[in-house]
């Protein structure tokens, strides 16, 4: 049986973050439905490229259009498998919509896989879920899991952490971390 998957993007997620997680999960057999508040099916969202190039925190270019392949203001969480939230810029405004962060809550209170890279630990925080767990992020967003009762996770950009059905990773490099440990959650096995 398929499962259906739902991310969450906005205007400037971070390319790679949005682009590879959704390319694999559609690779491995998920159906994956993309969306962004007050956006639908068909519409685009501008992403950015980041990249750690020796500054105090990473540069940014704009990266590719990403079509959206569902509706927003169709979004039942009753009817995906796991949520999946990008980082870069998208989660600093997504976190200021209440649909999203119901969303979110809604996916947490029934113990649904939820994997969030980079800046996503901004809308885990905002819709108050971390309370009590062990989170990584980007680390500008250490302050924040610490001030949503969280425990940061303070590991190496290409490490993922799991707590229960919360799947965190630093920032992209971390994608086969992440993503094996969120399709462990969502009950796969991939045999070469």
């Amino acid at each position: 049986m398929s499962k259906t998957l739902l991310m969450l993007v906005g205007d400037y997620a971070e390319d790679y973050e949005t682009m590879v997680p959704f390319q694999t999960l559609l690779a491995v057999g998920y159906t994956v439905h993309a969306v962004c508040p007050g956006k639908k099916s068909g519409d685009t969202v501008a992403t950015a490229i980041h990249d750690f190039e020796g500054a105090q925190t990473y540069t940014e270019k704009r990266g590719h259009n990403f079509t959206l392949n569902h509706d927003f203001d169709g979004v039942d969480p009753a009817a995906y498998d796991g949520l999946v939230i990008p980082g870069g810029r998208a989660p600093e405004y997504l976190r200021l919509n209440e649909k999203v962060l119901d969303i979110v809550r809604a996916f947490d209170k029934a113990a649904k896989p939820i994997a969030a890279v980079c800046h996503g630990a901004q809308i885990l925080a905002a819709a108050g879920v971390l309370k009590g767990r062990t989170c990584s992020a980007y680390p500008a967003c250490a302050p924040e899991v610490r001030l949503a009762g969280g425990t940061y996770a303070d590991i190496a950009v290409d490490q993922a952490h799991t707590d229960g059905h919360l799947v965190t990773a630093p920032a992209w490099p971390a994608h086969p971390a992440w993503l094996s440990q969120f399709m462990k959650l969502l009950g796969a096995r991939i045999e070469i």
